[in-house]
């Protein structure tokens, strides 16, 4: 181990690159939070539409962009060798497109449900109707009540 000037500069060298890379990473990550947070606080007040959606896909993207941000530099996988990102990346990708297949298929098997079964169609909305009745009787009585006294 050598004690002179020139191994001492080099090593401060190499910790001042390392400082630069955690700043950069820490201003990325905080545009792309910010940027996520004006979009959320735009769309709070929006009524229902495709600029709605977009904007939930625009927030969906910057998240996931942060994630794999965040995963390739905190977990070090942005040195490691692609065969161990491809073990960590593949199965998390088969995980969501899981999870959307199932949610996708539930709600056709709902849509369906109610289309082509007339019983359940018209046993659900008799349902309905009854606990909105159930409601206005709730919301007369208290009504009546005040102007009995």
């Amino acid at each position: 181990m050598e004690h002179n000037s020139a191994a001492i500069a080099e090593h401060g060298h190499s910790d001042d690159g390392a400082v630069k890379e955690i700043w950069k990473v820490t201003l990325i990550l905080s545009v792309l939070t910010i940027i996520e947070l004006v979009l959320g606080f735009w769309m709070m007040g929006m009524p229902d539409g495709a600029l709605r959606y977009s904007i939930k896909g625009s927030i969906v993207i910057l998240m996931l962009a942060k994630a794999f941000y965040i995963v390739g530099y905190f977990m070090h996988l942005k040195h490691e060798v692609r065969n161990l990102i491809m073990t960590i990346v593949v199965p998390l990708l088969l995980f969501i497109w899981f999870i959307v297949a199932f949610l996708y298929e539930g709600n056709s098997y709902k849509n369906l449900k109610n289309t082509y079964n007339s019983y359940y169609k018209e046993r659900t909305s008799q349902q309905q109707e009854t606990k909105e009745e159930t409601k206005e009787e709730k919301g007369e009585e208290p009504k009546k009540s005040d102007a009995a006294e």
